[in-house]
């Protein structure tokens, strides 16, 4: 998803892409994708040119994060529970920024279950299982 918000992002430079987009995610998708499709599509094209840059260059950033843990997890290395510690994180400050905005139930479920999220796999790298530990020795 990062991947295809910075291709929005760098696309929404051109003219005329916004309407483009609409009518492509209007013939694919479902009617749930559609509402939150058009929200980004109206954000992303109500951002001045030099946010377009950062947002794309954020979201490349997150997707190469995302990509690089899931490669870490899949050959079950120790750095890459670190980093999806780290990449969990990462969501809290922009859920307590929503909050102080608009507190609703998704909202505060959202910023709870990262923290109890967080919360485990910190528990789970201090304490291994003994499985593990022996198996590592």
């Amino acid at each position: 998803m990062c991947i295809a918000v910075a291709f929005g992002a760098l696309k929404m430079l051109q003219l005329g892409i916004a309407k483009r987009a609409r009518q492509t995610i209007e013939a694919l998708a479902t009617h749930f994708d559609r509402r939150w499709a058009d929200h980004v599509i109206a954000w992303l094209g109500s951002q001045p040119t030099n946010h377009l840059h950062v947002i794309a260059i954020v979201a490349f950033l997150y997707a190469a994060l995302f990509v690089t843990e899931g490669l870490g997890l899949w050959e079950e290395k120790r750095w890459a529970e670190y980093l999806t510690v780290i990449a969990t994180l990462s969501f809290v400050p922009f859920e307590i920024y929503e909050l102080i905005h608009r507190q609703t139930a998704p909202r505060i479920a959202a910023l709870v279950i990262n923290v109890v999220v967080v919360a485990y796999l910190i528990q789970r790298l201090r304490h291994p299982h003994r499985s593990e530990a022996t198996a590592h020795s």
